[in-house]
């Protein structure tokens, strides 16, 4: 029961991964749009791209025990392509000042990540001290992902506006962090539940955010301010003005 229990919530944990990285094809279809980055940041995707490098390789026999975390592997495996085409498709459209903060952070990250294969390779002899050297850092970078897309609350809360702060890469974090949490714990592996105590928390905070000022911004819509309007009837009326004088002079 308790093995059937841990597949059902790996497989259920692939999918809400796969929603989580697959969400922001709708920020890239907006950027492709307009052809511009406009506000939106490129550090959750690089975050993300670091948390699926790491767990993809913490996932795979040299450093688990066989494929036992196979469901790990996969769906970081699938991560790490489209973490990748995101942020290709940022670099394309950004200014050149972003550009090169782009590589400057990206290139860092795959030299990391090279050098702690080869150090979990070839110092680290056992598959023990090697899931601890790989899933310590694993911890961090999940963190740091389910952390990232707090970059934008305080966008979110200076402009009051959430238009730069995409729902359902919130929500489905939020989906995503709560299965992998109990896919670790069942799984006695604390690794992979450690992280996700912190991203479900955090995914809770950005929705509600998101819900506090999604209701401020309907209502803003939905009430146009009273010195507007008053523009708006003092154009007409001179507007009228003018064209009962323009008829006037033509009689």
């Amino acid at each position: 029961m308790g093995d059937r229990l841990r597949l059902a919530m790996g497989v259920m944990g692939n999918a809400a991964s796969f929603l989580l990285y697959s969400a922001p094809i709708l920020t890239m279809s907006t950027i492709i749009r307009k052809k511009s980055t406009e506000e939106f940041s490129c550090v959750p995707y690089i975050t993300a791209l670091v948390n699926c490098l790491l767990y993809t390789w913490y996932g795979l026999p040299v450093v688990s025990c066989g494929w036992e975390n196979f469901p790990v592997v996969t769906i970081n495996g699938l991560g790490i392509l489209l973490e990748f085409s995101f942020i290709l498709i940022y670099f394309w459209f950004a200014s050149p000042t972003r550009k090169m903060k782009v590589t400057v952070s990206v290139i860092p990250v795959i030299i990391m990540f090279c050098i702690i294969a080869s150090i979990s390779a070839f110092v680290f002899h056992d598959h023990h001290h090697r899931k601890l050297f790989v899933g310590s850092l694993g911890v961090m970078a999940s963190v740091t992902m389910y952390a990232s897309p707090l970059v934008a609350v305080k966008q979110v809360i200076v402009t009051k506006s959430v238009e730069f702060m995409p729902f359902y890469l919130s929500f489905f974090s939020f989906v995503n962090s709560s299965l992998w949490m109990a896919y670790g714990l069942l799984s006695h592996d604390l690794f992979v539940a450690s992280p996700n105590l912190v991203g479900s928390p955090l995914g809770i905070f950005q929705l509600l955010l998101y819900c506090k000022y999604r209701k401020k911004e309907m209502k803003t819509v939905e009430s146009p301010d009273k010195w507007d309007l008053e523009e708006n009837d003092e154009k007409s009326k001179q507007l009228q003005i003018e064209i009962s004088e323009s008829t006037n002079g033509k009689s």
